[in-house]
């Protein structure tokens, strides 16, 4: 079996400070994680929160901000690799976590997974998304130096937008698809 943590030397750090969290506190930490993982452009702690969050956990900025990117990158792979809750307590065990926080994400996991695999499977991770298209044919029948051509083109019109956005940007594309000349 793959591993799908990479045990780099910022995990290495974030399981050092994560294995001195309370479990306790811990498990409403990672509660808290999933609870807002799928909202794009939203942090999951307000900056007062964050602050909060350093004293009751004992951490400093650094520490606390490796901690909650960590988590959060552990919660995307296991839902990027739809791994069972068994396999991914054994996984953070083989990068050296506590055994109880290792269950306490295998829990996490088994119970929110499911539901946050839905969440996320309804977001758009494109930028931009496609709004309309439109098309157009042209035939060419002839022109002063040919009097028997016959030229298509087609040309594309796609209307995007950023998910964020209600202004649609058109993109035109042109395209001869083929020239046949008639004898």
């Amino acid at each position: 079996m793959t591993s799908i943590i990479k045990e780099t030397q910022s995990i290495k750090e974030a399981v050092n400070f994560i294995n001195t969290v309370d479990v306790n506190k811990f498990s409403r930490l990672l509660s808290r994680i999933i609870q807002k993982l799928h909202v794009k452009g939203e942090r999951t702690f307000s900056e007062e929160e964050e602050e909060k969050l350093q004293a009751a956990l004992t951490l400093d900025k650094h520490a606390l901000d490796l901690v909650l990117e960590t988590t959060a990158f552990i919660l995307e792979q296991a839902v990027y690799h739809s791994i069972k809750p068994a396999s991914l307590q054994q996984q953070l065990e083989e990068i050296h976590l506590n055994s109880d926080k290792a269950e306490v994400f295998s829990q996490a996991w088994a119970s929110a997974g499911p539901e946050l695999v839905e969440k996320l499977k309804r977001n758009i991770f494109a930028p931009k998304k496609l709004d309309y298209v439109s098309w157009q044919l042209n035939l060419q029948m002839a022109q002063s130096s040919q009097a028997r051509m016959k030229c298509p083109s087609a040309v594309l019109q796609l209307g995007v937008r950023n998910e964020d956005s209600e202004r649609v940007e058109d993109i035109n594309l042109e395209s001869v698809l083929h020239q046949l000349l008639l004898w």
